[in-house]
C-alpha cells in the first residue's frame, strides 16, 4: 500500500531546499560572547571547569575582541575580576576598575563590536553575594535591597562613562531597572539601552561560572532574591516589572531548562527577549564531547537552535566563537 508523502518530507530528500525551507536558524548575528577580565597583561588563563574559555587581562582580551569582530560575532559582554574585594565591592565602580578600562581598549579596536557589560557586585565583594549585606530582622545576614541600588547606580554610570554600548543589571534587586535608567538619562545617556536579567533562576547550572569569576557565596545562597525555579507566572511578573521600568531588552537565564518561559516571554512582549546559554549547559555538553559520548558541535547547534526556536532574539553563549566559525 502505498502512503502519501508530506510535502516537507520529499524537501527533506534535497539538503538545499531543507535549508530554503528551514522554520528557524540561527545566525552569527544572534550571538553575544562572555568574556571574563582580570587586572594584568599578557594573561590567558584557561577556566578548568570550562574548557576554551579564559580569563584575560585587557591587552590579551583585546586580541581576543579582534578576532571575535573578524569572525563576525557582534557583541561581547564583560565580567570583571578584581585583584581586591570588599564588602560593598568598590572594584565594581571604581573610574579605574578593570571592566572599565577595557570598554575603553576594545572600543578603541573594535569600533563595531558591541561592548555589553554584566552590572552586578558577586564578583567585586569579599562575601560573594550580589549586592549590600547587612543583618535583617533575625539577626542573619542577608542581602539589603534598597541599599545595592545606589551601588549598582555607580557601576552602570562607571560603565556608560567608559563607553560601554549596553548595560546588563543581573543582580536581580527590585526596582534597579528604573533606579538606573533615571540616573543613565540624567548623565545624558539616554540612549544607552539596558538589557536586563529579568528571569534569573537560583540555579544548579551557575557553578562553572562561579570557578570563572571567582564569586562564590561564603555564605548560603543566592535563593533570596533569585527566582525558584518552579515558578512561572513569577518569572512573567518580574519580567513585567522590568519592562514597565524601562528595560529595552529581557534576558532568561539559564536557557535551556527554561524554554517554556522563553516561549511566554516571546509570545507577550513586544521587545526582544535574550537567553543566558550559561555555563552548566556548556560544560556539561563539552564534558560529554570530550568523553566521547556526544558530537559537540552537532549537540551545541541544536541547544542554540532550540533556544532560537523558543523565540529569544539574542543568545548568550559561551560557543559563540565556534559558532560563528561552524557557521561560516
Amino acid at each position: 500500500m502505498n502512503f502519501p508523502i508530506t510535502r516537507l518530507r520529499r524537501m527533506r530528500r534535497n539538503a538545499t531546499l531543507r535549508r530554503m525551507v528551514r522554520e528557524t536558524t540561527v545566525s552569527v548575528d544572534d550571538l553575544i560572547m562572555p568574556l571574563f577580565v582580570r587586572p594584568g597583561s599578557g594573561i590567558k588563563n584557561e577556566i578548568k571547569s570550562m574548557p576554551g574559555n579564559f580569563q584575560w587581562s585587557p591587552d590579551t582580551l583585546e586580541e581576543e575582541a579582534r578576532e571575535l569582530e573578524g569572525l563576525g560575532v557582534p557583541a561581547i559582554i564583560l565580567f570583571g575580576i578584581p585583584d581586591h574585594k570588599d564588602a560593598v565591592g568598590s572594584q565594581a565602580y571604581a573610574a579605574d576598575a578593570v571592566v572599565c578600562r577595557t570598554i575603553e581598549r576594545v572600543k578603541k579596536a573594535c569600533p563595531s563590536l558591541c561592548v555589553i557589560t554584566d552590572v552586578c557586585l558577586c564578583e567585586y565583594t569579599d562575601h560573594g553575594h550580589c549586592g549590600f549585606v547587612a543583618n535583617n530582622r533575625d539577626g542573619n545576614p542577608d542581602v539589603d535591597n534598597d541599599r545595592t541600588l545606589e551601588l549598582l547606580v555607580k557601576e552602570s554610570l562607571a560603565h556608560a562613562r567608559a563607553g560601554a554600548d549596553m548595560v546588563a543589571p543581573s543582580d536581580m534587586m527590585d526596582g534597579r531597572i528604573s533606579e538606573i535608567r533615571v540616573a543613565l538619562d540624567d548623565e545624558g545617556f539616554d540612549d544607552l539601552p539596558i538589557m536586563a536579567y529579568s528571569a534569573k533562576f537560583a540555579s544548579a547550572f551557575y557553578g562553572p561560572f562561579r570557578d570563572a569569576a571567582e564569586s562564590p557565596p561564603q555564605f548560603g545562597d543566592r535563593s533570596s532574591y533569585q527566582m525558584d525555579p518552579a515558578n512561572l507566572h513569577e518569572a512573567m511578573r518580574e519580567i513585567e516589572l522590568d519592562v514597565e521600568e524601562g528595560a529595552d531588552i529581557v534576558m532568561v537565564k539559564p536557557a535551556l531548562p527554561y524554554l517554556d518561559v522563553i516561549r511566554w516571554a516571546a509570545d507577550t512582549y513586544d521587545l526582544p527577549i535574550a537567553a543566558y546559554n550559561v555555563s552548566g549547559e556548556f560544560s556539561m555538553l563539552k564534558a560529554a564531547a570530550m568523553n566521547g559520548w556526544i558530537d559537540e558541535k552537532r549537540a551545541a547547534m541544536e541547544s542554540l537552535l532550540s533556544i532560537k526556536r523558543a523565540g529569544a532574539k539574542l543568545i548568550l553563549t559561551y560557543w559563540a566563537k565556534d559558532m560563528a566559525k561552524w557557521l561560516a
